[in-house]
């Protein structure tokens, strides 16, 4: 097995990672590092990273490299209840926030808490129903993002790096810079790539992120089929740990129906939420018969002393767009 470790040195802020292996026949652990580039000073909102920056995400800790910002509206519940004492019943404003569309270092991907295929489409046969998933491919926040530079002229390992980037020399360092190829698939791809809104709810220190997607629709016996996708991430903010236990599930159909859906744990996994792995991100879709709806829930959540208390998943709404090309799969030539 094997394990990944951002280190850094404070004179320098030379950033190596650790790789862990263990030797089958020893059972010993054999530690070295590997300099892979040094940090650079993190930028405010107002000052956007550009396509090629290679950074290493504050949370999850994997490398990646920025395709391309998306600009998105934020509800944070959270921001809306500190402004206000009577929160019940009112609209919670939005803020704009700045994300990005990244690739994740495939060496990396085996040992973070993400699903790292959580980017999908649907697939372009008729009346099919089938997900097909890209690896690799995330969205950050502005927030989670601590860059570096690097002298490596292929610092990152994922399929579509060469395709997307080509690298330039600026003096000593290896700057990155978007290829024909990258313009030409985020224009193709844009209306099942785009990020548009964002909610966040906090309950006992744990906070619920919840990205949705809109995938297309399909016709499946002279009824239209609408699917979403949508992107969870789990963070414990304070010291105690949490395991998720259960989720319960509230969706709304604009045909009138409402459903609910319960279960154990979450893509088959009780997360644990410690002070170090505090987060934990995945994926799953949803269709529906009518083009929009609204999701909403809990996550029940079990403290080391077995205390137990429902996590709010905030109110998100499914929204449909025009497809003009939603049938077709993402184009990578």
């Amino acid at each position: 097995m094997a394990a990944v470790v951002a280190k850094f040195t404070s004179k320098s802020k030379l950033f190596v990672i650790a790789l862990s292996t263990q030797c089958q026949q020893s059972r010993s652990f054999v530690s070295r590092l590997a300099e892979v580039g040094k940090l650079e000073i993190p930028r405010p909102e107002a000052a956007k990273y550009v396509t090629g920056q290679l950074f290493l995400h504050r949370v999850f800790g994997y490398r990646g490299v920025i395709l391309f910002p998306w600009q998105a509206r934020v509800y944070d519940r959270d921001a809306q209840n500190l402004e206000s004492t009577s929160y019940a019943g009112q609209e919670v404003k939005s803020k704009t926030h700045t994300y990005y569309q990244v690739l994740i270092d495939s060496r990396d991907s085996p040992y973070i808490r993400a699903q790292t295929e959580a980017v999908t489409f649907l697939g372009n046969q008729e009346n099919s129903r089938s997900l097909y998933a890209i690896p690799g491919l995330d969205y950050v926040s502005h927030d989670d993002i601590h860059p570096y530079h690097t002298t490596e002229k292929r610092p990152l390992v994922h399929e579509l790096f060469d395709r997307f980037l080509i690298p330039t020399e600026e003096g000593s360092v290896t700057q990155f810079t978007s290829r024909e190829t990258l313009r030409a698939w985020q224009e193709k791809n844009h209306p099942w790539l785009e990020l548009s809104d964002v909610h966040k709810e906090t309950t006992e220190g744990i906070r619920v992120t919840v990205i949705p997607f809109y995938m297309g629709s399909r016709e499946a016996q002279s009824t239209h089929v609408y699917w979403w996708r949508y992107c969870i991430r789990l963070e414990n903010l304070g010291e105690e740990s949490a395991q998720l236990r259960e989720r319960h599930w509230r969706i709304f159909s604009l045909s009138g129906t409402l459903e609910t859906v319960r279960g154990r744990g979450v893509i088959g996994q009780e997360p644990l939420l410690t002070k170090s792995q505090s987060a934990f991100q995945y994926s799953s879709h949803v269709s529906l018969q009518a083009p929009s709806g609204h999701m909403w829930g809990t996550f029940r959540m079990e403290r080391q002393d077995g205390y137990t208390f429902d996590c709010k998943i905030p109110p998100f709404s499914l929204e449909s767009k025009e497809d003009p090309s939603s049938a077709n799969p993402p184009i990578f030539a």
